[in-house]
């Protein structure tokens, strides 16, 4: 099966575990498990090899092609057609060995053997030297990327980072093949937090770290370990791949896979057409998607959530801090919720698909806390205004909106990431059209997709109420999303119970290797969080992917597409 969703890493990607990334124009923020059993259709007899398959996106590529700088959920599409993860994830999203295995027998110092004989693109060997050099590089201090909370726990990577040792002493390289990595204390999820994703030392040779996220290797001549080679890259637009005949798991079936980048208006035309194979697409056409006869429809319960968050801090270079007054009111931010009426919005730009979410974490996840448990905030619109006039936003000077506190102009800075999808500004605005029925005088931003998500991790001043997306993968710790020193804390919440009761979740002395504890402290932590309110959870949606019927061998489930390799076309 294929690898987990980054974007819960810690730093999403996602720590994913983390969660990564970040809603994308066809919202493919989610990992995936398909209605049908998860295929895209029946398997027609043993696999044929040849053709070229093209794969569509709906939105410009970042092209941060490499998994240790890459942060949104388009440049990872790219990534899983042609990189490859050390450890596999089943699934329930449970680690399983596959280029590494490893043991430990207290959850602290862990012992990883790679497979020998695993080749690079460029042709080098695999070695777990890659894999140092990976850890190395995301401790170092010029490092721009947001993985650094997939090595912090490592004995010595903190002091690493801060310049005060020139080694790692938690890891030890013992040969081509083996390693020792030891961890400051045993946690529940250390190996689902580790980042276990390699870097080809030869393709940085000489690449100062500051400037590997505008290297070659990143940007136009990525080498990865996967069943595809990236031959071509039009940066924005395209990328073209062929089969890897040296494949570690075996020769692909398909010659070429061609990924470009469509407007979400013509991938129907050019499914019906036979010149598109595979895309995500918005619910907004799946009736279309649906109709066409040399199609498969296909969706599939997701693990993302969407929200409205608030700027309520700033972020110093190493956490959050809270000193953003104009939303610190949680009156205001209960008010702006209880104006919205989800269900209503859901329906009208979902089309089906999603429906209402009460918590930072999808209803799939195995820790949601039962929505018996938290507070609902249904669409109240007259305990909107109630709760506006207690907090002191009035009107004074009878234009319809409602001055702050100290009689000032209040306006709703809402802003939304910006694709080529038309539906994006209509929900956007219609967002805004619940905060000015109740009196919030708002102004809507759409920002481009590219620049959104950069915008938010520097806390941009514009940037004060925003549409956010995260998905959860293998790891369901929600720390390096919302602690309080989480550069994807977007809101910059800082909770010492947060923070506190996330640690006991981890904590293998308080927990153990027992699930129901573990999942007794993530439903406290989320019902503090709904609480406190730092975002308003909006809506949490079922993932879509048409696949054309001569594509076979493709799956689905929680962990997400199967590898490419498995894939074929019927000649």
């Amino acid at each position: 099966m294929k690898k987990r969703s980054m974007l819960w890493l810690a730093a999403l990607m996602l720590v994913l575990s983390a969660f990564l990334a970040a809603c994308s124009g066809g919202e493919k923020a989610g990992t995936k498990k398909e209605e049908n059993g998860g295929k895209s259709g029946e398997t027609a007899g043993k696999p044929q090899d040849g053709g070229t398959l093209v794969y569509a996106l709906d939105s410009s590529f970042k092209g941060l092609l490499n998994y240790s700088f890459y942060g949104d959920a388009v440049d990872d599409e790219i990534l899983q057609l042609f990189d490859e993860n050390l450890i596999d994830y089943d699934a329930q999203l449970k680690a399983q060995p596959y280029i590494a295995s490893w043991k430990t027998e207290d959850n602290k110092v862990f012992d990883f053997e790679i497979k020998k004989g695993v080749k690079w693109h460029n042709g080098d060997e695999l070695s777990v030297k890659d894999w140092e050099f990976a850890l190395y590089t995301i401790a170092d201090k010029d490092y721009e990327g947001p993985r650094f909370d997939n090595v912090r726990n490592i004995v010595g990577a903190q002091d690493f980072h801060d310049g005060k040792t020139d080694k790692i002493e938690g890891i030890k390289v013992t040969d081509d093949y083996h390693v020792q990595i030891t961890f400051d204390k045993a946690r529940v999820n250390n190996l689902d937090n580790l980042w276990t994703y390699p870097m080809n030392r030869t393709a940085f040779k000489g690449v100062a770290v500051k400037d590997m996220m505008s290297a070659e290797a990143v940007r136009t001549k990525p080498v990865g370990l996967g069943p595809y080679k990236v031959t071509k890259i039009v940066p924005g637009e395209s990328v073209e791949m062929e089969r890897f005949n040296d494949y570690f798991a075996g020769k692909p079936h398909i010659d070429k896979i061609v990924v470009k980048v469509i407007d979400p208006s013509l991938s129907v035309g050019e499914l019906k057409n036979g010149t598109l194979d595979m895309t995500s697409f918005h619910p907004s056409i799946i009736d279309q998607v649906k109709a066409l006869d040399n199609v498969n429809a296909i969706t599939y319960p997701g693990v993302s959530y969407y929200y409205v968050g608030f700027r309520l801090g700033t972020w110093d270079g190493e956490k959050n801090v809270m000193n953003e007054p104009k939303y610190a009111d949680k009156k205001l931010r209960e008010a702006m919720f209880y104006a919205i009426n989800r269900e209503e919005w859901v329906k009208a730009f979902f089309f089906g698909v999603g429906k209402p979410v009460n918590r930072p974490i999808p209803t799939n996840h195995w820790i949601a806390a039962p929505n018996d448990q938290l507070e609902q905030y249904k669409y109240n619109p007259k305990k909107a205004k109630e709760l506006l006039d207690e907090a002191g936003y009035k009107d004074v000077n009878g234009d319809g909106f409602r001055e702050d506190p100290n009689g000032k102009e209040f306006v709703v800075n809402f802003s939304h990431y910006a694709t080529q999808n038309p539906t994006f500004e209509a929900r956007a605005k219609a967002m805004a059209q619940y905060w000015e029925a109740v009196g919030l005088k708002t102004k809507v931003s759409m920002v481009d997709f590219n620049l959104y998500y950069d915008q938010l991790e520097k806390a941009d001043k514009s940037m004060e109420v925003f549409f956010g997306g995260w998905s959860t993968g293998s790891d369901p710790d929600p720390t390096p999303l919302w602690g309080s020193k989480a550069l994807w804390n977007y809101p910059r919440w800082v909770n010492d119970e947060s923070d506190k009761l996330l640690d006991e979740a981890l904590d293998i002395n308080v927990v153990g290797t027992d699930t129901n504890k573990r999942k007794d402290l993530y439903i406290q932590w989320q019902k503090l969080f709904m609480k406190d309110l730092p975002i308003l959870p909006i809506a949490e949606l079922e993932e879509t992917m048409a696949v054309s019927k001569r594509v076979q061998g493709v799956t689905f489930d929680v962990s997400g597409k199967n590898r490419p390799n498995e894939w074929w076309i019927k000649q």
